[in-house]
């Protein structure tokens, strides 16, 4: 009998609060503790706009996407895999869950092409070869699998991928059973302020169109329909500041038709 799995993606904004990482291990351990096998995905925007401001480089936002050149580029990737990955994986050490941190270019797990000419070296993910996290979580030890959105290109470039959308391909990928986003938000705004507690994927489609979501919650909400749309069954958004662990996600949204019963339907929940 097949394993359930889960990805994980914590934004970068939400590891500012040291009370994120604590609640990304309250749900980690909860979902094992269910049977879940279990991936995680890092963002790390703030802590990559500091080390740009120390070395006086600046940056733009596309679409909610960062405007990557050459020398961005190193930067990037060298916070991304080293620092932001690096401490959360001593987080997960100290707290006893085991974990192996990498990039999406290692192992060619994310392979990638120049998603648009303003953008840069932002990827658009081609392929997503997951061999290397299946031998990961085959292995006895558990490992949790720890994973920063950089890609990789055909000549060996590397990419910077919006981790939102990373997660999205790599939960695809991995077939999951459920896809977690763990924010600095409390979920998705409509026009007026406040959570959605319900919306189905049209909703979601119509909110992108009037502009409702912008920024990074346009490529997440974007991110959100891909993962739906290519097979899988439940995503979640909530705040990784508030404790996830006893009312964890628990406002679900029906993508199938919201006056069905939840059970057995492809579902998110925000």
């Amino acid at each position: 009998m097949r394993t359930p799995r889960v990805l994980i993606k914590i934004g970068g904004a939400a590891l500012s609060d040291s009370s994120a990482l604590e609640n990304v291990t309250h749900v980690v351990r909860a979902y094992r503790e269910k049977g879940s096998d279990v991936v995680l995905v890092h963002g790390g925007g703030p802590a990559i706009n500091e080390e740009l401001r120390r070395k006086g480089i600046e940056w733009t936002f596309v679409n909610g996407q960062r405007v990557t050149t050459p020398l961005m580029m190193k930067t990037i990737e060298d916070t991304l895999c080293g620092h932001v990955n690096g401490q959360i994986v001593r987080h997960f050490g100290v707290e006893g869950l085991g974990a192996i941190g990498f990039s999406g270019a290692d192992h060619r797990t994310l392979i990638c092409s120049p998603q648009a000419p303003e953008l840069g070296l932002v990827g658009k993910i081609e392929e997503v070869n997951t061999a290397w996290i299946e031998e990961i979580l085959s292995l006895p030890s558990r490992l949790l699998p720890v994973i920063a959105p950089i890609g990789v290109g055909a000549r060996g470039e590397t990419y910077n991928i919006n981790a939102d959308r990373a997660a999205a391909f790599l939960a695809v990928g991995l077939k999951v059973d459920e896809l977690v986003f763990l924010t600095d938000q409390p979920g998705i705004i409509d026009e007026e302020g406040q959570v959605i507690p319900v919306v189905d994927r049209e909703g979601l489609q119509n909110l992108m169109e009037a502009q409702i979501v912008t920024g990074g919650m346009l490529a997440k909400t974007q991110a959100i329909v891909h993962a739906l749309n290519s097979g899988v069954v439940s995503v979640k958004v909530t705040n990784a500041r508030q404790d996830v662990g006893t009312q964890c996600l628990a406002h679900l949204i029906d993508a199938a038709n919201v006056t069905q019963s939840l059970e057995g339907l492809r579902h998110v929940a925000i």
